[in-house]
């Protein structure tokens, strides 16, 4: 007896009826279907949910059958199509083959044979192409604490769909990891992943590596050359420090997200792109919008899917694995046997605010890997760095053991009501404008309100 057909399947048809029939006789089979009465319909669903399998007529209004197995095979290369019509000829069976259609049933069909080919199909697909979309990469991130695998679940999720993504937080939280995982995590894996550092280029400079710019646009333009838009042409483009683009590029990039059309500099010809963008910033948007400054129908366009990356101070949990972690990983680049870290070096490590977030604590530990004897980091060689750090300050000397000074934890929780008092206090107690001021989420500001009983 055959293992039961498990899936989902988007259906599509301009005929409700026959979704209607389809849908039963797939429900029956044990599948899970999703009717689309469109191409267009039939993208967006892909766009919004895992499809294991398309089932689509041929002849429709607007968009083909084998106009949306070419968008299927571009933007879901791990999807199978079948295709189906009441007008099947063996030319154009040929032709859908060819197109890369995994099979093809002609109308009136019958419903062990659309059974039997589906059943080929999804096990095809779960042989040769396992789907990876809304995976994460294995070891992108190290943390397992909740707040990173809260992070981690919403970045799965988002990776899923084509919606713009924004990303905030502090400085060296990993909103560039962030990127990339959206991006590996996505049908779009197999297209390019392409990287922008608004901050890091004046205007002029800024808009021509954005857009291009043709032979003759200015002095020294000999060639025509294409922008970071173009070359992320089916796949993602991830624009860090959105916050800091002048308004006169603003307007630009909001005809991109909105038209996905644009420019280059010097030319006519309107180019058009399909491309998607995760942006990133460490800039309150909301008061810069407020300011006058960022337009706010391009922040609206950003924060289609807005995502908080959470500082170190959130997640101290993960500072033994993420230590561990780059201690590994810097002992190989820098030819060093590799480094154990002793229990009051990681306590030493632990009990540091790390305003610089991963960034600071990864470089910080490269420092001690090049300068530190080894094989083992105590406490004394993190002092003696965090000596030289501005913004890092020494551990304090234990008390004597007839004092009763806390554990570690009690210190922390501790610091961090401090924190939180002090922020509502220089905030006139406007929690928003206090979570922006710790570099925190409102969500995860009220949680911490809560659990320090500030509410």
């Amino acid at each position: 007896m055959s293992e039961p057909l498990k899936g989902h399947v988007l259906v599509v048809d301009d005929d409700p009826a026959l979704l209607k029939v389809l849908g039963a006789l797939l429900t029956q089979a044990g599948l899970t279907p999703h009717p689309a009465s469109s191409a267009k319909d039939a993208l967006a669903l892909l766009a919004r949910r895992p499809i294991d399998v398309v089932v689509s007529d041929v002849r429709m209004p607007g968009m083909s059958g084998l106009e949306l197995l070419a968008e299927v095979g571009r933007g879901w290369p791990d999807v199978p199509v079948l295709l189906m019509t009441a007008h099947g000829t063996v030319p154009l069976a040929v032709e859908a083959m060819k197109a890369g259609a995994a099979d093809f049933v002609l109308k009136p069909f019958d419903r062990e044979e659309l059974l039997f080919t589906l059943r080929k199909a999804l096990l095809r697909a779960k042989e040769e192409t396992p789907r990876s979309a809304g995976k994460l990469p294995d070891g992108l991130f190290v943390g397992a604490g909740r707040a990173m695998s809260e992070v981690k679940a919403l970045l799965a999720k988002a990776a899923l769909g084509t919606a713009t993504v924004l990303l905030r937080g502090e400085s060296g939280t990993g909103k560039e990891l962030a990127a990339r995982a959206v991006h590996e995590g996505s049908p779009r894996r197999a297209g390019p992943f392409v990287k922008l550092h608004c901050a890091a280029l004046p205007d002029t400079l800024l808009e021509s590596e954005l857009f291009g710019y043709e032979k003759g646009a200015f002095t020294g333009a000999a060639t025509r050359k294409p922008g970071r838009v173009e070359l992320a042409h089916g796949g993602t483009l991830f624009l860090d420090e959105i916050g800091d683009v002048s308004q006169a590029v603003q307007v630009k990039l909001l005809r991109v997200l909105q038209e996905r059309e644009f420019e280059r500099l010097g030319g006519t010809q309107t180019v058009k792109v399909d491309v998607r963008f995760v942006a990133a910033t460490h800039q309150p948007l909301e008061e810069l919008v407020r300011r006058g400054t960022f337009r706010e129908d391009l922040f609206y366009r950003l924060n289609v899917v807005p995502l908080w990356l959470p500082s170190l101070r959130e997640r101290p949990e993960d500072i033994e694995p993420l230590s561990r972690h780059f201690l590994d990983v810097h002992a190989k680049t820098n030819g060093r046997p590799p480094f154990t870290l002793s229990a009051d070096g990681l306590a030493a490590l632990q009990a540091q605010p790390w305003p610089g977030n991963v960034r600071q604590l990864q470089n910080f530990l490269e420092r001690l890997v090049v300068l530190s004897d080894g094989p083992t980091l105590t406490g004394a060689d993190v002092a003696r760095e965090l000596s030289r750090q501005p913004g890092l300050s020494p551990p304090v000397a234990a008390p004597s053991p007839t004092v009763d000074s806390g554990t570690l934890e009690s210190r922390r929780k501790d610091v961090e009501k401090d924190a939180l008092v002090d922020a509502l206090k220089r905030a006139g107690d406007n929690r928003t404008l206090a979570a922006r001021l710790l570099g925190i989420s409102r969500r995860t500001l009220y949680n911490k309100l809560e659990e320090h009983g500030l509410l």
